[in-house]
């Protein structure tokens, strides 16, 4: 399958709020020709005016296809595109396996920028918005190595970097950094909001902590209902260790457990700090080259491959070999992760080589 994109190329951006609005935005930036659709006429419009795409889609000839949409619609736009377009498909939802069980096509590949921003709509539009972001790829195990490097190649001309993980994985940990958090935000903000019925100054006692606990409790409620019933059981699990969690504080504050409170408080703000800032792209880099078999899922395994033993990969591209149904994968890494990523892809049965590049 020949998916290989001209550079740059047309895209088509299905839905034009902040996420979809930005994606258009980069897009036209680096010289793609892109087209918008969304539910909205006037959304349209304004992409249009704003000088963010240069046409209003469906455009039959896109090479790549985002459906930025909620995650409940997202399925019938994927396959809409699919039927409409001869190039890759992907998507921009938080919520991934219910999105990638649905979509039925091989050109498809889930995905999820992990950025954002206080402005809702394409008004917050920002080609910006991605760089340095985090943007998960959940292919399926049958992906083509060709499908999955194109959909990776473009999210990196963005400047995000690129993890890969299957889809149940992402949901399981997105519930446990964005979903769970973002409720308890809500939950704290509701207390708060209840509680100045009796004390009409509480809110404004509210100080810089409590602002910040709560400021993702101001987003957009309508896309929740979607993500809540996408991914019930990881968020559901989320709630709950953080109720055990909550449950055990309040009894060693009840009981006067201070040294044990103390422990919690120092590991959290070790924890705390110890927050990933971002991957920085070192100055001594490795060059792996991976034979592996010209079959679906290879690319995508190396790739999440990476992603568990926290390796970096800051490029990648595929070669075919003249032996036979064999390809060769390249990619750059860290030179300190060189070890850690042989291991792991000996261990899998891969035989890499690998060379320097200073």
């Amino acid at each position: 399958m020949n998916l290989a994109i001209s550079n740059p190329g047309r895209a088509w951006i299905i839905g034009c709020g902040l996420i979809g609005g930005s994606l258009a935005a980069a897009l036209t930036e680096r010289g793609w020709h892109v087209s918008v659709t969304d539910a909205d006429p006037e959304v349209v419009k304004l992409a249009l005016e704003r000088n963010l795409a240069a046409a209003e889609g469906p455009d039959p000839e896109a090479e790549i296809v985002f459906c930025a949409a909620p995650v409940g619609v997202i399925p019938a736009l994927a396959a809409e595109a699919l039927e409409i377009c001869p190039g890759v498909v992907t998507d921009v939802g938080s919520t991934k396996k219910f999105v990638v069980d649905s979509v039925d096509g091989e050109r498809f590949v889930g995905g999820h920028p992990m950025a954002g921003s206080e402005q809702d709509g394409i008004a917050g539009a920002d080609p910006n918005l991605f760089i340095g972001a985090t943007w998960v790829l959940t292919p399926k195990a049958d992906t083509e190595a060709t499908i999955f490097s194109t959909v990776r190649a473009v999210v990196r001309s963005l400047g995000a970097e690129v993890l890969t993980m299957p889809a149940d994985v992402h949901d399981q940990m997105v519930a446990q950094v964005s979903h769970v958090p973002h409720l308890t935000a809500a939950a704290l903000m509701t207390l708060a909001d209840e509680s100045t019925v009796e004390h009409r100054a509480l809110l404004r006692l509210a100080a810089g902590g409590f602002r910040d606990m709560t400021r993702i409790s101001a987003g957009r409620p309508s896309i929740w209902p979607d993500i809540i019933a996408s991914n019930t059981g990881s968020i559901t699990a989320g709630l709950d260790a953080l109720i055990g969690r909550l449950t055990s504080m309040r009894d060693a504050v009840v009981e006067g457990r201070s040294d044990e409170l103390l422990r919690r408080l120092e590991r959290a703000r070790t924890a705390r700090i110890n927050l990933p800032t971002g991957i920085t792209m070192s100055d001594r880099l490795v060059e792996f080259a991976i034979p592996i078999p010209d079959r679906p899922g290879e690319i995508a395994a190396i790739a999440t491959l990476a992603t568990e033993l926290d390796v970096n990969i800051h490029d990648l591209e595929l070669t075919h070999s003249g032996e036979g149904r064999r390809g060769i994968m390249i990619l750059l890494t860290d030179a300190d992760a060189r070890d850690l990523l042989v291991g792991g892809l000996v261990a899998k049965g891969y035989r890499p080589t690998v060379r320097s590049l200073d």
